[in-house]
């Protein structure tokens, strides 16, 4: 099992189950502001339960991915919803769904995304921070073994 923190100065925890187990992903908010991440799963599979979401200062939540999954996170800033109800951030990151939830739809560049490919049969995990959509907040990355009963502990590693 792995574990992997992402700080979008907001942080990203992946913890990764080989098999079948489900893949939980905490983040960490450690800006001094408010961020929304967002999510977009790949290849045109189902989108996660939680796409986005508003995350306070120093605030924490957590998703479950299913094995395998592909997909991307990242954080956007200063939203707020309009006296039409219409929700929407800066545009480096917003997603333009007018809502919350990102529902599919990527985020506008620049923004910094994190990738993550969690293949089936605990195959090796790969991440990376990408700039390929250019840069609208920091983010680390920080993997850590944990082991199950009846398993062996994951390498660990952790870039900043």
């Amino acid at each position: 099992m792995m574990k992997i923190q992402v700080l979008l100065y907001l942080t990203f925890a992946f913890l990764f189950f080989p098999g079948a187990h489900p893949a939980t992903i905490s983040f960490t908010n450690k800006c001094t502001f408010k961020v929304w991440p967002a999510t977009l799963t790949s290849d045109n599979k189902p989108q996660l339960p939680l796409t986005g979401f508003e995350l306070a200062p120093q605030a924490s939540n957590s998703i479950d991915t299913p094995v395998p999954w592909n997909g991307r996170f990242w954080g956007r800033t200063n939203c707020f919803t309009d006296n039409s109800g219409m929700f929407t951030c800066d545009k480096p990151g917003d997603c333009a769904s007018g809502q919350v939830s990102c529902n599919g739809k990527g985020g506008i560049p620049p923004a910094t995304l994190v990738e993550i490919n969690i293949p089936a049969g605990g195959g090796q995990d790969f991440y990376d921070v990408s700039l390929v959509d250019g840069f609208n907040l920091p983010i680390s990355v920080t993997l850590k073994a944990v082991t199950l009963p009846g398993t062996v502990g994951a390498l660990a590693a952790a870039p900043t």
